[in-house]
């Protein structure tokens, strides 16, 4: 645009030092007004003219033929070129688009590139998830530009609507995390979510405990409540520290300790959950977590998830 308007200046320019060399039909035997220039200028560069203005001298044709046809020439180009280049572009970014959505399955969306999101993120990276199985929303431009530099998919749009998860693929997904800054944002989120995707695993974060169950009632299946999470962290600390330790070390995936989520297997069905294969902690039997001391977890049962406790290098 710079350049177009910059060959227009020009070329007016070069009309108005000229502008004795002209006729204007409108105004018989007045030189060319400013206007009369930019006019000319104008329509001569984007048009072939409409014949109202036309050189008369020899010099003005010469000019016209040496200096102003060059131009427009030049002019064109720069339209042209620019809307082969927008055109190309986007026609890439769609086709682009169109094989990743026929590639990408039981992907892991994240809904929030804040604080929050980009901790996910990292924590699921830790975990082995590609890039390519990880998807970012975010109402954000910067932030969804931040992301695709990273490396993600992102969609930039506002979580609630149904057509942005869409765009992120949502009705193939296995897992949708709900990282967003306010509560209500985060249940709107999940209900739509849920709608679009009985079957996806809805994890959400939010700040107030009041909001917990109603974010179970839209459907996420985990919620983690920020500030009871942090504030039972601080008192353990003080409490327990060399424990707090522990859990902090925990918490870092993929650096010390880690816990690791396997089911019981065929030959562990029926013996007591110490003796699994393991520095097994709990075992979860539906919506119940078993201590491993506990009577109902001395007979293991086929469908028992274990959670043990490994060191990176076990793994």
């Amino acid at each position: 645009m710079v350049l177009a308007v910059g060959l227009l200046v020009l070329s007016t320019v070069i009309v108005y030092l000229g502008r004795h060399g002209y006729r204007d039909y409108a105004h018989p035997g007045q030189p060319l007004s400013v206007l009369a220039c930019v006019y000319y200028a104008t329509v001569t560069l984007s048009t072939i003219g409409y014949g109202d203005i036309v050189p008369v001298t020899d010099a003005a044709r010469l000019v016209n033929t040496v200096v102003i046809t060059p131009i427009r020439v030049l002019f064109l180009i720069l339209l042209v070129g620019t809307t082969l280049e927008v055109l190309t572009e986007r026609t890439r970014q769609n086709w682009r688009i169109t094989r990743w959505r026929t590639k990408v399955t039981g992907q892991v969306v994240v809904v929030g590139y804040g604080a929050k999101g980009r901790a996910v993120i990292r924590a699921l990276r830790d975990s082995g998830v590609q890039k390519a199985a990880i998807v970012v929303i975010d109402s954000l431009a910067e932030a969804a530009a931040e992301a695709n530099a990273a490396g993600l998919v992102a969609v930039c749009g506002d979580g609630t609507r149904s057509e942005v998860l869409r765009q992120a693929q949502i009705g193939s997904a296995d897992q949708v995390v709900i990282a967003v800054n306010r509560d209500d944002t985060a249940v709107l989120i999940a209900l739509t979510a849920r709608q679009l995707n009985p079957a996806a695993t809805i994890v959400a974060a939010v700040r107030e405990e009041e909001n917990r169950d109603l974010l179970r009632q839209s459907g996420a299946d985990h919620v983690v409540v920020s500030s009871d999470a942090a504030g039972h962290m601080l008192a353990f600390s003080t409490l327990r520290p060399a424990a707090a330790k522990v859990i902090a070390d925990l918490l870092d995936l993929g650096r010390g300790l880690d816990l690791v989520e396997r089911p019981a297997g065929e030959a562990e069905v029926g013996t007591p959950a110490r003796a699994a294969a393991g520095a097994v902690i709990a075992v979860i039997r539906g919506s119940q977590v078993l201590g491993p001391d506990d009577p109902r977890a001395a007979r293991l049962e086929k469908g028992d998830q274990l959670i043990l406790v490994s060191s990176r290098d076990g793994l």
